[in-house]
């Protein structure tokens, strides 16, 4: 099973993270599971060698010891000699997700971590449902840091929030076409625009692509988000920076990642699944999806710029995740 199961664990797969669990935990978790799974097989049936062993001579009263050719197994291969035949596998994790936040984690074995590689290039968009609260503020955005601020917000209505919301999207689009260096004048441009595919050619702020409120109950709101280039502290401001404009405080509650690129919340394996073969068979699902994707995005890949080396997959952003200021004048 050993050498068999590893040659299947070549590719991407999705987990879902659940809150208060650190990325890199996780990532050793799903690697000891996989060590596990690949030596739990059965191990060959080991090799046999010809000794010469001492043995009672037959038909000697005197019991006289002689050399008899003998087939004895040979134990230098054994388990119990060599220990496991596998003590590490090449896991790589993609865009990572803070402690706090939750929802889809891809990860890569093998043959897979330069996949992950291509992803980072595409620059492709993640969804992400963010809870607010209203009437509250903290030194960390979060619902559980340093309160230091506590206000009214029965002013606030749906309609309020909804105009802030689009006033969000419609710079962060702006802003978008800027990073996407594309001449508007162009026919690629207008065939980009008409795909939804206009993205960055290289690194750039947060940018949001769509946000909407998908539940407005006071003091709670609850909102879908489309970006790319982000941190999770940068949702969670995002998330006090409306409350500011609702003339009011808000704290975010919750974050979580429900679609990174090519994988949704539906391929993402529970903690119970993170098993060999559970990993295995996602791997082979998501194979051909993948394949076709990255396919696709083949002629704006081969354009990008590669980053240096240890350069984070998350890039720090603008001082302000509204994105006002640094889309003014584009």
């Amino acid at each position: 099973m050993g050498s068999a199961g590893l040659a299947r664990l070549h590719g991407l797969f999705a987990v879902y993270k659940p809150p208060g669990l650190k990325w890199l935990h996780l990532r050793d978790t799903v690697e000891l599971q996989l060590l596990k799974g690949l030596n739990a097989g059965k191990p060959p049936a080991p090799e046999h060698r010809v000794r010469f062993l001492l043995a009672p001579m037959e038909g000697s009263e005197e019991k006289e010891l002689t050399l008899t050719a003998a087939s004895v197994p040979t134990l230098t291969n054994h388990r119990l000699v060599h220990g496991p035949a596998f003590t590490s596998l090449k896991i790589g994790v993609g865009h990572r997700l803070d402690a706090q936040a939750s929802g889809v984690l891809v990860l890569g074995v093998g043959h897979g971590c330069r996949l992950l590689t291509n992803m980072y290039h595409a620059h492709l968009t993640k969804d992400y449902t963010v809870r607010g609260l209203l009437g509250k503020a903290t030194d960390d955005f979060c619902e559980d840091g340093r309160l230091v601020e506590k206000t009214t917000y029965d002013h606030v209505t749906r309609e309020k929030l909804d105009r802030i919301l689009a006033v969000i999207q419609g710079s962060h689009q702006k802003a978008l076409v800027t990073y996407s260096n594309l001449d508007l004048q162009s026919q690629e441009a207008y065939e980009m625009a008409v795909r939804g595919v206009i993205r960055p050619m290289n690194k750039s702020p947060m940018l949001i692509t769509g946000i909407r409120c998908l539940r407005f109950t006071p003091p709670e709101f609850l909102l879908e988000v489309q970006c790319m280039h982000e941190t999770q502290q940068q949702l969670r401001k995002l998330v006090h920076e409306i409350g500011l404009e609702l003339k009011t405080t808000a704290v975010c509650t919750q974050v979580r990642r429900t679609r990174d690129g090519f994988f949704t919340l539906d391929d993402a394996l529970l903690r119970t699944q993170w098993n060999l073969n559970s990993i295995q068979d996602a791997i082979g699902a998501a194979a051909p999806r993948v394949a076709a994707e990255l396919e696709n995005l083949r002629p704006r890949l081969d354009t990008q710029e590669h980053p240096s080396p240890g350069q984070p997959w998350d890039s720090k952003g603008p001082r302000s995740t509204l994105g006002l200021e640094s889309c003014a004048g584009h």
